[in-house]
């Protein structure tokens, strides 16, 4: 409980070092409206938003701010390796097992995409969805972009013994995020995420007195902090740093700290890195991750990304 508690006041220092660095970026950007105001004002109708505040939908294991243009279908291959600490016993990680995903999403409308996706942790499947609500403008009157982004996580196994289902919505979790972000400069970009994940059933124990306690609560808080700094035209460096906030009874979930590369081309995003979140769905990865970044337990973990536009 002590550690947790550490945990929970850095999360609170870095809510309230996030909302000042806001502020202060807010006062540098109205500096950078004079240079802009050499450009004609027709072109500064056609479009006010700031373009690419991060290079994809994902950074590490978290989504970004960003939602593609209409008519645009992505398929995404994510992949985790298993943790490193028992170093050449299994290749670090690389011969250990691994977690899978593959992801399908299109975007119907201006700022909406909607998708789905399964995994080979357990056959999960899910369904989710991304809303564009602000965008950051070129002139400083919105200084952020704010995106909503939702999942539905669905277990399709087999009721037996090893399962905790009685009824269908025992199968059933969900995870809801809003997403502010701020792109600073050309080579860096900021964002700060709040969630807030929910399990209709989990796992439980029988006390002394013979009742049946939860381990967990249903609900649980968290908050992500991301970034980007462009080194190429084409290379970026990336980190993710998120904090569980919600304490349970027992099995308490660890931080996750993670960093890595990403290198984009016109269809494709590719990102390597490293980081202790061993899930690869958001709920899963929030509620019960137990990789412990003090020792040691950290994994290598890639995103590949396909776009095509229709």
């Amino acid at each position: 409980m002590k550690k947790q508690n550490k945990y929970f006041s850095f999360a609170m220092y870095s809510i309230a070092f996030c909302l000042l660095l806001m502020i202060s970026i807010d006062v540098v950007a109205q500096h950078a409206v004079v240079a802009d105001s050499a450009t004609p004002a027709k072109s500064a109708k056609k479009n006010p938003y700031v373009k690419n505040t991060f290079e994809g939908n994902y950074i590490i294991d978290n989504q970004t701010v960003m939602v593609p243009i209409k008519g645009t279908f992505e398929f995404d291959i994510q992949h985790r390796f298993a943790t490193w600490e028992d170093g050449f016993t299994n290749l670090f990680g690389l011969f250990g097992g691994a977690t899978m995903r593959l992801g399908f999403s299109y975007v119907p409308i201006n700022n909406l995409q909607i998708g789905f996706g399964a995994s080979n942790e357990n056959m999960l499947l899910d369904l989710n969805a991304k809303y564009a609500l602000l965008k950051q403008t070129k002139d400083g009157a919105m200084p952020v972009s704010v995106t909503y982004f939702g999942n539905v996580m669905a277990d399709p196994r087999k009721k037996d013994a090893t399962t905790l289902f009685v009824t269908t919505s025992d199968r059933f979790s969900f995870f809801n995020q809003i997403i502010i972000a701020r792109k600073i400069s050309d080579k860096l970009s900021i964002q700060v995420s709040p969630s807030l994940t929910h399990f209709n059933n989990l796992e439980g124990y029988t006390d002394e007195a013979g009742k049946i306690q939860p381990k967990m609560k249903n609900d649980h808080f968290a908050i992500s902090f991301s970034g980007k700094y462009r080194i190429t035209e084409k290379t970026t460096l990336i980190a993710n740093y998120d904090q569980p906030l919600t304490q349970h009874p027992m099995d308490n979930p660890h931080p996750n700290i993670s960093f890595g590369i990403e290198m984009k081309t016109s269809g494709h995003d590719f990102q390597v890195f490293a980081g202790n979140y061993g899930a690869i769905l958001p709920q899963n990865n929030n509620m019960f991750n137990q990789n412990d970044f003090t020792k040691n337990q950290f994994l290598i973990g890639f995103n590949i990304t396909r776009l095509w536009n229709f």
